[in-house]
């Protein structure tokens, strides 16, 4: 199998990832507590129906509809028979999609968290672990990912389970945490842990970072912390559409497609690789995303301070590192509203 996502972080100055799954899915007519990845059977052609939407928007890269697809996620709608299954679908979809495009698209297997607390703390050993990431990067690499990404990890634990297993399938892979507790994860990982981590591994990631979290601000504070480290490893950032507001019965997020704009540019030039969107991101934000970057010169690396200028204040006065406080609340830029 030829890796090409290692390919195309040589020919690419950044790469655009995708948005969303769960707003996209929800917009589409997803009910809540149900699982997106039974969607990859029921409704296959509203699930290709949204990797192209990010093809169309300018993205490189999309991750497949497969975030919970372990036997512990499965388990909770008594599909944990299917893992195999529903992973394979929701790849072979989106390969349809990236094939038929003129241009390399790269096709990531998406694995997110178990649900379940390993040991010590938890009851969840290391062994099943690695057996249930494992089990779907099977049914992914049959479906013909291109890279496995586990995202939105919190333990470190888990994230040496996924490696493991993403070695055993023999896939190239990636993978992201989720800092949203005072600039921690909510295990309590640092950027600069999720440096070390990754270097210890025996088979690192071809690229790291951070997805989801609190907003577009907190996650390229974040992402300084990892250029702090002087890491060469390529640098990713899916950072959510704003911040969550609860309207009318529904979860709102508040980022405007020009935020996501500035957005994308400075994580850029915080030193990201690889830019895309968490929750809210919708293709309208991606198709701003990709313009900002393909016309915006490289500035040098922004400030705290200009950050907050430009996205919004920080959720927390704390990165979690124990260094100083971040600078107070700005006025935002108009085109935050």
């Amino acid at each position: 199998m030829t890796n090409a996502f290692a390919q195309m972080l040589k020919t690419h100055d950044v790469i655009l990832a995708d948005g969303a799954t769960g707003t996209n899915l929800f917009n589409a007519g997803l009910e809540a507590g149900e699982a997106p990845e039974l969607w990859n059977t029921e409704n296959p052609h509203k699930i290709a129906a949204m990797y192209q939407g990010s093809v169309d928007a300018g993205s490189d890269l999309f991750l497949t509809n497969t975030f919970g697809g372990t036997a512990a996620r499965l388990k909770l709608h008594d599909a944990q028979h299917r893992v195999h299954e529903l992973s394979r679908i929701g790849a072979e979809l989106g390969r349809n999609v990236a094939d038929k495009t003129e241009r390399t698209i790269v096709v990531a297997g998406s694995v997110g968290p178990t649900g379940e607390i390993m040991e010590p703390i938890g009851s969840l050993s290391h062994s099943l672990a690695v057996e249930m990431f494992h089990e779907q990067a099977d049914g992914l690499k049959a479906g013909g990912v291109d890279v496995l990404w586990v995202e939105t990890i919190s333990a470190a634990e888990e994230f040496r389970a996924a490696a493991e297993a993403f070695a055993l399938a023999d896939m190239p892979w990636c993978g992201t945490m989720s800092f949203d507790t005072a600039g921690r994860t909510m295990m309590g990982i640092t950027s600069s842990d999720m440096v070390k981590l990754v270097e210890e591994l025996d088979i690192p990631p071809l690229g790291f970072g951070a997805n989801c979290g609190t907003g577009a601000a907190d996650i390229l504070r974040t992402v300084l912390g990892f250029a702090a480290q002087g890491t060469e490893r390529p640098i990713i950032s899916k950072g959510n559409a704003g911040i969550p507001k609860y309207h009318d019965g529904h979860i709102h997020y508040d980022g405007t497609p020009a935020l996501m704009a500035d957005y994308a540019v400075m994580a850029r030039d915080c030193g990201a690789k690889v830019i895309g969107g968490c929750c809210g991101t919708m293709p309208e934000h991606l198709r701003h995303m990709r313009e900002a970057l393909d016309t915006r010169p490289r500035s040098d690396r922004p400030t705290l301070e200009q950050i907050t200028e430009t996205l919004g204040a920080f959720s927390s006065d704390s990165d979690g590192t124990g260094d100083a406080p971040t600078p107070e609340r700005r006025t935002r830029r108009r085109r935050r509203g």
